[in-house]
């Protein structure tokens, strides 16, 4: 089983702590969800992606909610196939959002969300009706519905700009990055999801028959068809994000530090739908965006280090790239959130 195809163990426990008293774990559930009881205390054991799903529809048919009981209301079951129902018989991506985020907001107490538009970005702004933050993995089910099923109406990944969250971090972010973005940022004033905004003009061409095979593999296809899963690109992202970008090596470099050959290198990689080039750009992307999210460095500091000639080279390659200029991202991320723009 490839780790790609996999969820760690305290994935499940998060599930189990609402749904079971006390947090005992139901042994008959996990059994019947082809998941071992007895590797629940491991902290590196992981299932895969099946069992999982099979244990999250057992949970919600326990407790007629697929939101495992984490809202005062909750999603009774069919809630998922509802929402995404009519949510594909609009035009586009945006309009179906809005029926989703709709549906979600009129069944649940805690978490009301709502799709706001800020020029050429989107925002999925969660409002909270209570004070105290949720769980981390609450907002993450949460997330993992919502861009599970935009996804699915798209057709394709909806690249994940940022992620900002209530609550503290939780000492386990492992998956939750590899399937929704590395730049997760917790303690923030409120919780919402950053997109671009050119992605909600995307179709819907779905059919009755897709939406059935849909539902019928769901949560499972989300959780690993829509991530980016564990792989030689993500092994080389994370070598070139503890470099400095002047200092990233060569194609042929990188080949070598590998233990292959060039061709073995562009082979590999394109088995997983990459490229070299491309995973610098979005190593890029990525370290613009994180350092966009603090007050410091400066714009030109900022393009100095990413190995732009100058600022007006980082500000085209940041239109490229989502579509607005850096001075507008980061006013939109330092916002303070506390009201609806």
């Amino acid at each position: 089983m490839s780790e790609k195809d996999t969820i760690s163990m305290q994935l499940v426990r998060e599930a189990l702590l609402q749904t079971c008293p006390a947090g005992q774990p139901d042994t008959g559930v996990l059994l019947r969800a082809g998941i071992d009881p007895a590797q629940l205390e491991l902290p590196e054991a992981r299932v895969s992606a099946q069992a999982y799903a099979r244990l999250w529809r057992l949970l919600a048919r326990r407790c007629n909610d697929e939101f495992f009981a984490m809202d005062r209301r909750g999603l009774p079951n069919g809630s998922l196939a509802f929402m995404t129902r009519a949510a594909m018989a609009q035009p586009s991506l945006g309009a179906g959002l809005e029926i989703a985020l709709g549906f979600l907001s009129l069944m649940l107490d805690d978490l009301q969300p709502s799709l706001v538009r800020q020029q050429s970005l989107a925002e999925i702004v969660v409002n909270e009706p209570c004070e105290q933050p949720r769980r981390a993995f609450t907002y993450f089910t949460f997330w993992m519905i919502v861009h599970g099923v935009a996804c699915w109406l798209a057709g394709r990944r909806i690249a994940i700009l940022a992620i900002d969250l209530r609550c503290a971090e939780p000492p386990f972010c492992d998956d939750y990055r590899v399937m929704f973005s590395e730049n997760l940022q917790f303690g923030r004033p409120r919780t919402r999801m950053i997109i671009t905004g050119d992605c909600l003009d995307l179709p819907i061409k779905r059919s009755a028959q897709e939406l059935q095979r849909f539902l019928a593999e769901a949560p499972g296809n989300i959780l690993v068809k829509y991530r980016d899963p564990a792989s030689l690109a993500r092994r080389i992202r994370a070598d070139l994000l503890g470099l400095d970008p002047t200092q990233w090596p060569d194609a042929g470099s990188l080949a070598r530090h590998l233990c292959l050959s060039s061709a073995t290198l562009r082979r590999r990689l394109a088995e997983e739908g990459q490229t070299y080039q491309g995973l610098k750009d979005s190593v890029r992307r990525e370290l613009a965006i994180a350092w966009l999210a603090q007050a410091e460095p400066s714009l030109g500091d900022i393009a100095e280090r990413l190995g732009f000639a100058d600022s007006s080279s980082f500000y085209k390659a940041f239109r490229k790239w989502f579509g607005c200029n850096p001075g507008h991202y980061r006013s939109l991320v330092h916002s303070r959130g506390d009201e609806l723009p």
